[in-house]
Protein backbone atom coordinates (compact mmCIF):
# COMPACT_ATOMS: atom_id res chain seq x y z
CA UNK A 1 0.00 0.00 0.00
CA UNK A 2 1.31 3.57 -0.71
CA UNK A 3 1.24 6.68 1.19
CA UNK A 4 -1.18 8.22 -0.71
CA UNK A 5 -3.72 4.92 -0.41
CA UNK A 6 -3.48 5.03 3.57
CA UNK A 7 -5.11 8.43 3.38
CA UNK A 8 -7.94 7.29 1.65
CA UNK A 9 -8.19 3.86 3.56
CA UNK A 10 -11.97 4.16 5.05
CA UNK A 11 -12.35 4.87 8.85
CA UNK A 12 -14.33 2.28 11.13
CA UNK A 13 -17.12 4.94 11.15
CA UNK A 14 -17.07 5.16 7.15
CA UNK A 15 -17.55 1.63 6.74
CA UNK A 16 -20.10 1.14 9.54
CA UNK A 17 -22.09 3.46 7.51
CA UNK A 18 -21.41 2.61 4.28
CA UNK A 19 -22.55 -1.52 5.64
CA UNK A 20 -25.90 0.02 6.99
CA UNK A 21 -26.43 2.01 4.38
CA UNK A 22 -26.23 -1.69 2.31
CA UNK A 23 -28.02 -3.44 4.73
CA UNK A 24 -30.94 -1.34 4.58
CA UNK A 25 -30.80 -1.50 0.92
CA UNK A 26 -30.58 -5.12 1.12
CA UNK A 27 -33.74 -5.35 3.62
CA UNK A 28 -35.61 -3.30 0.85
CA UNK A 29 -34.81 -4.91 -2.20
CA UNK A 30 -35.74 -8.01 -0.36
CA UNK A 31 -38.90 -6.95 0.39
CA UNK A 32 -39.40 -5.82 -3.07
CA UNK A 33 -38.51 -9.12 -4.18
CA UNK A 34 -40.93 -10.96 -2.66
CA UNK A 35 -43.89 -8.41 -3.76
CA UNK A 36 -42.69 -8.95 -7.44
CA UNK A 37 -42.35 -12.98 -6.99
CA UNK A 38 -46.10 -12.73 -5.73
CA UNK A 39 -47.44 -10.38 -8.78
CA UNK A 40 -45.38 -13.15 -11.04
CA UNK A 41 -46.46 -16.12 -9.30
CA UNK A 42 -50.64 -14.99 -8.59
CA UNK A 43 -50.80 -13.81 -12.18
CA UNK A 44 -53.71 -11.63 -10.65
CA UNK A 45 -55.14 -9.53 -13.89
CA UNK A 46 -51.78 -8.74 -15.88
CA UNK A 47 -51.68 -8.70 -19.25
CA UNK A 48 -48.18 -9.88 -21.07
CA UNK A 49 -46.94 -6.75 -21.54
CA UNK A 50 -47.20 -6.25 -17.82
CA UNK A 51 -46.08 -9.35 -16.60
CA UNK A 52 -42.94 -8.55 -19.09
CA UNK A 53 -42.30 -5.56 -16.76
CA UNK A 54 -42.48 -7.01 -13.66
CA UNK A 55 -40.48 -10.02 -14.82
CA UNK A 56 -37.77 -7.69 -15.83
CA UNK A 57 -37.94 -5.76 -12.18
CA UNK A 58 -37.77 -8.97 -10.59
CA UNK A 59 -34.50 -9.82 -12.63
CA UNK A 60 -33.23 -6.21 -12.12
CA UNK A 61 -34.08 -6.78 -8.55
CA UNK A 62 -32.50 -10.18 -8.09
CA UNK A 63 -29.20 -8.72 -9.84
CA UNK A 64 -29.35 -5.67 -7.44
CA UNK A 65 -29.62 -7.77 -4.49
CA UNK A 66 -26.27 -10.18 -5.44
CA UNK A 67 -24.99 -6.57 -5.99
CA UNK A 68 -25.18 -5.73 -2.21
CA UNK A 69 -24.44 -8.83 -0.71
CA UNK A 70 -21.12 -9.06 -3.08
CA UNK A 71 -20.66 -5.26 -1.93
CA UNK A 72 -21.33 -6.42 2.21
CA UNK A 73 -18.69 -9.38 1.60
CA UNK A 74 -16.14 -6.94 0.15
CA UNK A 75 -16.35 -4.75 3.19
CA UNK A 76 -16.15 -7.85 5.79
CA UNK A 77 -12.56 -9.27 3.45
CA UNK A 78 -10.94 -5.53 3.37
CA UNK A 79 -11.35 -5.35 -0.81
CA UNK A 80 -14.17 -2.80 -0.73
CA UNK A 81 -12.81 0.21 -1.90
CA UNK A 82 -10.29 -0.67 -3.84
CA UNK A 83 -10.74 -0.67 -7.93
CA UNK A 84 -11.75 -4.21 -9.26
CA UNK A 85 -9.58 -3.15 -12.54
CA UNK A 86 -6.46 -0.67 -11.10
CA UNK A 87 -6.65 -1.23 -7.41
CA UNK A 88 -6.46 2.02 -6.31
CA UNK A 89 -8.73 3.18 -3.53
CA UNK A 90 -11.99 4.20 -4.48
CA UNK A 91 -12.58 7.56 -2.09
CA UNK A 92 -15.62 7.71 0.32
CA UNK A 93 -17.05 10.69 -0.95
CA UNK A 94 -17.58 7.87 -4.37
CA UNK A 95 -18.67 4.90 -2.40
CA UNK A 96 -21.37 7.26 -0.42
CA UNK A 97 -22.65 7.96 -3.46
CA UNK A 98 -23.03 5.07 -5.07
CA UNK A 99 -22.00 2.62 -2.47
CA UNK A 100 -21.88 -0.45 -5.58
CA UNK A 101 -19.40 1.11 -7.37
CA UNK A 102 -16.38 -1.75 -8.10
CA UNK A 103 -14.54 1.19 -10.04
CA UNK A 104 -12.77 4.46 -9.75
CA UNK A 105 -13.65 7.55 -11.70
CA UNK A 106 -11.04 6.66 -14.77
CA UNK A 107 -11.51 3.24 -14.91
CA UNK A 108 -15.33 3.94 -15.11
CA UNK A 109 -14.74 6.71 -17.82
CA UNK A 110 -12.63 4.09 -19.64
CA UNK A 111 -15.48 1.41 -19.17
CA UNK A 112 -18.01 3.76 -20.16
CA UNK A 113 -15.92 5.26 -23.38
CA UNK A 114 -16.00 0.90 -24.85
Amino acid sequence: MTQHDEHVMLSEVQVQTISENLQSQLMWRASRLDELRALVEGGGGTDDGSKQGVLADLASTERTITEIRDALERLADGSYSRCADCGTSIPFERLKIRPLTRHCVPCRQRHEAR
